[in-house]
This record gives structure tokens, sequence and C-alpha cells, in this order.
């Protein structure tokens, strides 16, 4: 059955974000008078629909894409003057337009969502009382060999004044093996330390070793592990575990494993009253990692603001979003170009249907900020410069209009073939990051 949710979740994400795409193409098209042959939600034969006027609009057998036909599209064929009234009878300008459609309405896709759900709920994450806290600092980490400490303040880091988490973390997670600038502040004084963060081999991403000073509480519970049977439930506020107190998750997990089996006292809060159980850790493999453990997922708990925006404050947050979003994906790019970071992170249809099984079941906010997520991920992705993406066919065109002549045929189709070869690369690679979470390693 979950398999089933899973299915139906990512048919609904991913048919939204490519119809949507695909109308860009569409009406991009009939606005410059390209003729469109076919507008289809899925690939393949073609299971039933209707024709209006030249457009056969079509639903095919593979409910995973969709596809706008324009007439004279397609490079080749009889030889003389293109069809006016096709793609390639167009001016390369015209052209451009209709390639950049489907990526500018993902766009506006993923602005309009969170513009919509900000006006209905707007989440805000509280302002700490303290700034860039320092709850805890793993062992043998980047951050513990530059000399930080648990309790520690981070009031700079590279550049950035008075920093919020969010921006602690998009210096982290970029920065791995380049030193970052940070400015410390324990017990009154200020110094300056510098950290350079390792790659997080599950992760794939810049991982310096520190984590915010935040209340923790219990996220999961898994069924017969230690935890359940001594009674922990969802949302216990977790106070201490073997005398150590917990401000951060990574805390937990090292506590747990250096009790080496031990039985450890557990404090926690319920309901405003403070309870106390010992828990014996158990010996378990997760992930390929065997280590000491009692069976619960620590969460962060968020204290959280809940607002109803005005739409030109709704509009000014979506914007805001979508480009922290965007620079995030870029950094990420650039990092894997310069080797700082691996493309472990790269999800395929399997990873996507699970994000989007879990999202719709946290709730419709959860669903929507996934979809405007992938929206933004599907424009940008498709604005690359690589043939066969809408990309790669405007930097053929601003090729073509910077030599003021158009590229040969057998040139343009030498480049789609390395295209084609190099997307089905990526996709196999993503296909094979989602069996590899799947599959027990080790």
């Amino acid at each position: 059955m979950a398999v089933f949710e899973s299915v139906f979740w990512v048919l609904v994400l991913i048919g939204i974000m490519i119809m949507v795409h695909e109308l860009g193409h569409f009406w991009a098209a009939r606005y410059f008078k390209v003729k469109v042959e076919a507008f289809s939600f899925g690939l393949g034969p073609r299971l039933f629909g209707f024709r209006w006027g030249d457009t056969d609009y079509r639903i095919s057998a593979i409910p995973f894409g969709g596809f706008v036909k324009m007439a004279g599209e397609q490079m080749g064929g009889e030889e003389g003057e293109p069809d006016p009234d096709g793609f390639m009878g167009k001016p390369r300008w015209q052209r451009l337009i209709i390639a950049a459609a489907g990526p500018a309405m993902n766009i506006i896709l993923a602005v309009g969502l969170l513009t919509g759900l900000y006006m209905v709920k707007y989440e805000k994450i509280a302002e700490p009382e303290v700034r860039g806290l320092i709850g805890h600092v793993v062992k043998d980490s980047a951050a513990e060999a530059a000399g930080v400490r648990e309790g520690d303040r981070i009031v700079a880091i590279d550049g950035v004044e008075n920093p919020s988490w969010e921006d602690i973390l998009l210096k982290e997670i970029a920065g791995a093996f380049q030193p970052l600038r940070v400015s410390i502040e324990r017990t009154g004084e200020r110094f300056d330390v510098h950290v350079t963060p390792t790659l997080h081999e599950r992760s794939g991403v810049g991982w310096a070793g520190w984590a915010q000073k935040n209340p923790i509480e219990v996220g999961r519970v898994s069924e017969g592990m230690p935890a359940e049977a001594a009674g922990l439930r969802r949302g216990d506020l977790l106070v201490s575990v073997d005398g150590h107190e917990i401000h951060a998750r990574s805390k937990l997990v090292e506590v747990i494993k250096a009790s080496e089996g031990r039985p450890v006292e557990v404090v926690y809060e319920r309901d405003g009253e403070r309870h106390s159980t010992t828990i014996q850790p158990v010996y378990n493999k997760v992930d390929g990692e065997s280590y000491w453990m009692i069976g619960i997922q620590p969460d962060i708990r968020f204290q959280l603001e809940t607002l109803q925006l005005s739409l030109p404050d709704a509009f000014t947050q979506a914007v805001e979003q979508n480009r922290k979003g965007a620079t995030l994906i870029f950094q990420f790019l650039r990092g894997m170009v310069e080797r700082r970071m691996s493309a472990k992170q790269l999800q395929g249809p399997i990873g996507i249907a699970k994000l989007s099984s879990d999202a719709a079941k946290e709730g419709p906010s959860e669903f929507i900020h996934l979809m405007s997520m992938v929206s933004l991920n599907l424009a940008i992705f498709n604005l690359l410069p690589i043939p066969i993406l809408d990309g790669g066919v405007i930097l053929l065109l601003l090729v073509e209009m910077a030599m003021r002549r158009d590229l040969s045929i057998p040139v343009k189709e030498a480049v789609i073939k390395v295209g084609f070869v190099f997307l089905m690369a990526v996709m196999v690679f993503a296909l094979y990051n989602d069996i590899s979470r799947i599959l027990p390693t080790g």
C-alpha cells in the first residue's frame, strides 16, 4: 500500500510540474503563431484525447513526463525554406523565448505556490535569544580541531556578522575543503579561528561538526526498540541522557554511543512534567554502521510563529525563499564541478516518490513547499547548457545569433547526441543513489 501511495503522490507532483512546464512552451509557441501538433500529458503511445484546431490534446501511456510537439522543430527533413508556421521558421529570438518559457513557468509556479501558502499559513521559526550559540561539537570534527567548544557563540563567519544559523549552515555546506574564518565569542572574549569543513560521506556536502543549541524532542520511536519499551513517546522533550544535557541531535547520538551498552538514565518532559527512566541500549546496524542506540529519532523542537501575510509580504517572502533555494542549487553545482561536493545528493524518481509521500503525510503545507522546491529545481536543471535540455537549445540559439548563421545539421545532431548520453548518465546515477539509500549496506 505504501508503494502505491508513493507512486500516486509522485505522479501528482511530477505531473503538475511538467504540465506547467509544457504549458509555458505551448503558450509561447501559440503566441508566436507556431503550429502545435500535439500537447501530451505523459510519454509513449497515445491512449486517448481530442483534437482542437491544429492540436491533438492527448493522454499518453507513461504518466511520467509530457511534451509539446511543434511543427518544424525536427532537424533535417526536406530541403528548402522551413515552414513559416513551424518552429524553425520563426526568428531566433522567438525560438529562444519559446525555449525559455517552460523553465520560466516553473519559476512562476514556485513563487506562486509559496505566495498562496504564505497568505494562508506562514510559519516562521522564532528568533533564538542568542544567535549562533553552539549546543554541541562532534568529536574529531573540523570544528573541534579548530578549538571550537560547546557553549561558544559564532558572531561572524566568512564576512557575515551576527549570522543566523541558516547563514552558518549555508557557509558550511558550500565550504568543503575551504577554510572559513569564524569569529568566536567565549566568556566575553572574541577571537578568530579557521574551520575547514570536510566532505560529509552520507550527505555529500560540507560538514564542520557543530550544531546549534536547541531544545531536542523525540521525533519518532522505533517499534520493538528499548525506547518504546521504556515508554518514550513522540514529542517528549529530552532534558538529559546519562547525565549530559541534550541541546543537539548529534549530542544524543554521541552519548548513547559512548555508553558502550551500559544502561543510561533518560530524563524527559511530557506535558510540563519531568520524568526519568533507565534504558538499556542495543547494538544495531544502520546505514552500514553498527553502534549503540535506544531507538529514537531526535528532532529539534522549533518555536514557530504562525502568521497570515498580506499579498505583497507573501510575494516578497516567496521570492526570497526561492532566491535562497536557487543560490543553494548553484552552490551545489559549483561544488560538484570543483569536487567540493558529492553527487550523492542527486535523487531520481524513487527518491522523489519518497519525498512526495512523506510530505503528503505531513500535510498540505509541506507538500506545497516540496512542489515549490521541485519546480524551482526543474527550472534550473532545464536551464543548464546541456544539449537536449531547454538550456542547450538556448545556448545553441545564442551561438547562432552571435555567428549570424545557422550551425550545420550534423553539428547540431552530434551535440544533441552528446547531451543525450550525458543526461542518461545523470539519470542512471540518480537512480543508483535512490537504490543505494534503500538497500542495506555493509
